[in-house]
């Protein structure tokens, strides 16, 4: 039996009224808020709505009818196919606004608290090529926007998945927000193994050689490549390796990783290091720090520095001061303030971020910081609290769902003096500062806009006990 396709209204002439989460642009119809993409306030729309539910609905643009004031021509040929972008349709600065009006959105909308001070969005200089870190996925039947079923083209790809559909990868002509020379190594891995004859990945049949590809740079100008494959193939391998390898002599790390996994999840894996060295190494101040390609590591460099100086400015160290560092990764934070206070209790559930952490303390010559591996609500407690002293300043940057309930509960039962909140979720950053809200005020909050042309913004706050 053959379900029909549900069949939703079209609506013409809907007028654009403002900017809603996931970078969606919002009007209204009928008392209903509908939530459109690549659209702008300002803009005049004929829409096809595609999910309704009964207080608001989605729609895609069909005609554009009149353009808002605030809409620029966007920069790439790829711009609302690969999804990677969402607002490269608005000059950079009413992006920035767009922002900072989300964040304060969420944080009144959602944590109904008072904020004492909102400082300005830290905007980006380089508003293009500021990615530090790419992963391309390879695939034997290139997504064709206009698909034919009688004729497919049926081409290979090297890009970027079609937001929702996992099977569909769309083959890159070039992306802004990555340096040149990240663009060149793509399309040179892509040209040599087509005339090679080697075989993609089929997504759907979970068959092909070649999976998926990362490449990394730091700040010198150095770069590192990874390889994901299916099998161990080391011939071939050289062989790609050994072509690419004098085309690109600042490439300083080839590798390579076997994953034959059903999902493309690899940084459990192990890592093969084939040509140079096996990290890169990246100097924020005076600390360095070593970059491996499964390592985490905020991906652009310029603006992860201001990040952390704001973080470090809103925790206002004491040389006496016990810090824990929650979700603290490869301990980027945690060795940024370590000299201001008295240790650092850095805690992440990744075990190999924890001994990237204490390999960089030991190359910085860091002796004030202890790290720990595991489920931060399991390992939080009076226990560790009993080891190393209950915290005077916690500094928090977790994940996107942010923090666990008990985790929550943990740090209010501990009563640190000040709490630094650093989120790349403005909605569940708010979330838990509601939670946080009966002992803790907010000070301030700081926005730093770290993606430009998306719809990601990263968010400083600073909670301070109540008195």
């Amino acid at each position: 039996m053959r379900f029909k396709r549900k069949k939703y209204p079209a609506i013409e002439n809907l007028e654009v009224t403002g900017i809603a989460a996931e970078g969606k642009a919002l009007a209204k119809f009928e008392g209903k808020v509908i939530f459109i993409p690549y659209a702008a306030p300002g803009d005049v729309v004929n829409v096809q709505i595609t999910k309704q539910k009964t207080s608001f609905a989605e729609a895609r643009m069909t005609t554009l009818v009149t353009a808002s004031e605030l809409r620029i021509e966007p920069k790439c040929s790829h711009f609302t196919k690969c999804g990677g972008c969402k607002w490269q349709h608005v000059a950079y600065e009413t992006q920035l606004e767009f922002k900072a009006a989300q964040v304060k959105n969420d944080l009144q909308r959602i944590a109904k608290v008072e904020v004492g001070e909102y400082l300005p969005i830290v905007g980006c200089v380089k508003s293009f090529q500021y990615r530090n870190k790419v992963e391309f996925t390879f695939s034997n039947k290139a997504w064709e926007e206009f698909f034919d079923k009688e004729n497919p083209q049926r081409l290979p790809a090297l890009g970027f998945h079609i937001p929702g559909m996992f099977d569909k990868v769309m083959d890159l002509d070039y992306c802004y927000l990555i340096p040149d020379t990240a663009n060149k190594i793509r399309t040179a891995i892509k040209n040599f193994t087509v005339d090679a004859g080697f075989d993609f990945f089929d997504i759907r049949q979970q068959t092909g050689w070649l999976r998926n590809v990362v490449i990394r740079n730091n700040s010198q100008n150095e770069w590192l490549v990874a390889l994901i494959v299916t099998a161990e193939n080391k011939e071939a391998i050289g062989s790609i390796f050994k072509h690419l390898s004098e085309l690109f002599p600042e490439v300083v790390s080839w590798n390579y990783v076997v994953n034959a996994k059903q999902n493309d999840s690899w940084t459990d894996l192990q890592v093969n290091n084939q040509i140079g060295q096996a990290y890169l190494e990246e100097q924020f101040e005076n600390l360095k720090f070593k970059i491996r390609p499964q390592s985490f590591f905020q991906t652009n460099t310029e603006q992860a520095l201001r990040l952390y100086q704001i973080t470090r400015d809103f925790a206002d160290l004491k040389s006496h001061e016990n810090v824990y560092d929650l979700y603290t990764g490869t301990g980027t934070i945690a060795l940024f303030v370590a000299s201001l206070c008295k240790q650092v209790v850095g805690i992440e559930y990744v075990e190999t971020a924890i001994l990237d952490a204490k390999e960089n303390a030991i190359v910085n010559q860091v002796d004030n910081t202890h790290f720990y591996a595991g489920d931060m609500k399991l390992i939080l407690n009076d226990v560790l609290f009993g080891k190393h002293g209950r915290p005077d300043v916690i500094i928090t940057d977790p994940p996107r769902d942010g923090m666990h309930p008990d985790v929550v509960n943990t740090i209010i039962n501990a009563r640190p003096q000040r709490i630094v909140y650093v989120s790349c979720n403005t909605a569940t950053q708010a979330r838990d500062i509601a939670l946080l809200s009966e002992f803790y005020e907010v000070v301030k909050v700081q926005p730093v806009d770290m993606f430009p042309h998306t719809h990601h913004v990263e968010n400083v706050a600073l909670l301070v006990l109540r008195k």
